[in-house]
């Protein structure tokens, strides 16, 4: 159903004195049936109903226009963050007044949630081995990537907290039972604990130039030496200007597209801020909601364990405004991202190629295929979920070249039913149920399928249940 008016105006039509209390009630009633009429009508104009098997579907708007619901307020999860209990003074060392801190003011900021995911739990474990508590931000959003207008934003800029796409250690959660580490606060109590006449100022142009093209390892010790053997409390390490490094981050993207990353996997994939890391209430409410839609249709003959994502294979396929980035990947030549680079996944990296798709059918079918040989468990593959923003024929096209292959049921990303926050944080959504599924296919250049890989192996899915095209 389309989202009704919460309101209705009070219409005043000049009719003259002599009209009956009847015809002035008939005048009345019409009023505010007009107004109803005019009222759906412009909001069917923003959002247009698709109806589909078992959701009803919003179609995208047309950008520009308003999205109903309006963006969130998350006032509650402000406070909710604002009265962490490290947020405290009074608490004895390492944290309180006394405590020992370092925010990573290099961080990415405005890009996409990925590319400042992978930066925030690599800083978190730095911090972590430094004896320091991770200064964590919120999450500041690429204006046109905001999934609302700009005449919705409630500020200059959209943010959301940080605790409505993680939970964990990065975001203040608590280490493992009996680990004294220090746990990470916002950057609002940082200020109060940390104000500026206190904090040791480090310029990452002081510091890179020494460790230059290093391996992932020697970058990572050579910070934890100076973070450990500062005697200050409070620590904030700032950017190099753009004219000297354009990529001025401790772990930059040199290190993160470059197959140096991979020595630190060993120490960043047992560490407790991999280990720790989990979903948050926003986004879990968000998977549990949709659960129904990737329920088999298959006929009862086949083996179907109760859990639906145990039968899924999940797909990322990024279009629209990821063509770009595609082009300049292929123009300079890049290799897989980050840990896409593991030797030990299936799928090693081979030069970037358009997803035509009947190449996509291929590789569907090879990794079912694949991952069902390999399985100890035998049961089938039927749901197909397809992680995309995509909306034109090419869509329509893939979908009707899978359903040839026995996929029982399909699901894009754009059939999820979801409310104001949990379309806020829908790209953290599209990752959980990657992160659930029997196998994944990802993009091999893309960081949002870095990531997935990355929780995907913590939670140990074998390596063949992570594939690339």
């Amino acid at each position: 159903m389309l989202p009704r008016p919460y309101y209705l105006r009070t219409l005043y039509f000049p009719v003259r004195r002599a009209l009956t209390s009847s015809r002035r009630r008939q005048i009345s009633v019409f009023a505010v049936i007009l107004l109803i009429i005019v009222s759906i009508r412009l909001l069917t104009n923003h959002t247009k109903p698709e109806e589909t098997f078992g959701a009803t579907v919003l179609v995208p708007p047309v950008k520009g226009a308003l999205r109903f619901p309006g963006p969130p307020t998350y006032k509650k999860l402000w406070t909710w963050e604002r009265n962490l209990p490290q947020h405290n003074l009074d608490l004895p060392f390492p944290e309180g007044k006394n405590g020992r801190f370092v925010k990573f003011s290099v961080q990415v900021l405005r890009l996409g949630w990925n590319n400042c995911f992978n930066e925030i739990l690599m800083n978190t474990h730095l911090a972590y081995m430094s004896n320091r508590a991770y200064v964590f931000p919120p999450y500041y959003w690429t204006p046109d990537h905001y999934p609302w207008p700009r005449s919705q934003f409630l500020a200059r800029e959209p943010t959301t907290p940080l605790n409505a796409l993680i939970s964990g250690p990065s975001v203040g959660g608590s280490w493992d039972e009996g680990d004294k580490a220090p746990r990470a606060v916002s950057d609002a109590w940082f200020d109060v604990v940390c104000p500026r006449s206190e904090r040791r100022i480090i310029n990452t142009v002081d510091v890179k130039p020494n460790i230059g093209w290093a391996e992932g390892t020697d970058i990572f010790a050579h910070w934890q030496k100076i973070l450990l053997e500062a005697p200050e409390s409070c620590i904030e390490i700032v950017p190099a200007p753009w004219e000297v490094d354009n990529f001025p981050q401790v772990f930059d993207l040199w290190l993160w597209g470059s197959n140096r990353i991979l020595s630190l996997w060993e120490s960043f994939s047992k560490s407790p801020t991999s280990r720790l890391l989990d979903t948050s209430p926003i986004v879990e409410s968000a998977v549990a909601r949709n659960k129904f839609l990737f329920l088999s249709r298959g006929p009862n003959s086949t083996p179907q364990p109760r859990d639906p994502y145990q039968r899924m294979l999940a797909m990322h396929v990024r279009r629209g405004d990821f063509s770009k980035s595609c082009e300049n990947l292929a123009r300079y030549g890049s290799t897989y991202y980050s840990w896409n680079l593991l030797p030990f996944l299936p799928d090693s990296f081979t030069p970037l190629e358009e997803g035509h798709p009947d190449r996509l059918k291929k590789k569907v079918r090879d990794s079912r295929s694949d991952y069902l040989h390999a399985s100890k468990e035998h049961h089938t593959l039927d749901v197909l979920y397809i992680l995309t923003n995509e909306h034109d024929e090419w869509l329509d096209q893939l979908i009707a070249a899978l359903r040839k292959e026995n996929w029982e049921t399909i699901v894009t990303s754009h059939q999820l039913e979801l409310d104001a926050e949990q379309i806020d944080v829908g790209m953290a959504v599209d990752m959980d149920i990657a992160r659930r599924a029997a196998v994944f296919i990802g993009n091999g250049w893309s960081s949002f399928t870095s990531n997935i890989v990355h929780r995907r192996l913590i939670e140990d899915k074998p390596p063949i249940s992570c594939r690339f095209y």
